[in-house]
């Protein structure tokens, strides 16, 4: 398996990648286009073109030349950085994909002087949060939002440059 920074002519096969890897989780925590639109199950081309134009940067771990998953990068500062839309297909996961896709981002933030990677999950997803954990992220604060059905929790990894 390998991954490589997406292109904007992959637009179309991130968005299916993240709308794909994330119905699951639409469905086990009630979320709909009424309740959630934002919610990554719903994600579109032009969610990810958006994305890019913004200086988001993705990621695609491929199995042979199939695509089985794909993680966002941003940089807000220069000193933090998000890992966004980690997204593994169903079938490939419980494989090391994910995490591998996490370690990639690691080390790309470690290599650009990063002190911190946060993300933010369904603070009820608890499954998900010991998974980050146990790569060693730590837990954050949780928040509501008004516009959302669920609580965030923030995570961070702390990096070591030196």
């Amino acid at each position: 398996m390998n991954i490589r920074e997406s292109t904007p002519d992959d637009s179309e096969t991130i968005a299916m990648l993240v709308s794909e890897s994330n119905k699951d989780v639409a469905a086990a925590f009630g979320l709909d286009a009424d309740n959630c639109p934002k919610h990554p199950s719903f994600c579109t081309e032009a969610w990810i073109k958006a994305d890019l134009a913004r200086g988001e940067r993705y990621f695609i771990i491929a199995d042979g030349a199939k695509p089985i998953g794909c993680v966002a990068y941003e940089k807000p500062s220069a000193e933090l950085a998000y890992l966004n839309r980690l997204s593994v297909l169903p079938a490939y996961r419980q494989r090391g994909v994910g995490a591998r896709l996490v370690r990639h981002i690691v080390e790309h933030a470690r290599s650009a002087s990063i002190k911190t990677i946060s993300i933010g999950v369904i603070g009820e997803h608890t499954e998900l949060q010991r998974w980050y954990r146990n790569l060693g992220f730590t837990d954050g604060e949780t928040k509501r939002f008004p516009h959302l059905p669920f609580s965030v929790k923030y995570m961070a990894y702390a990096l070591s440059n030196g």
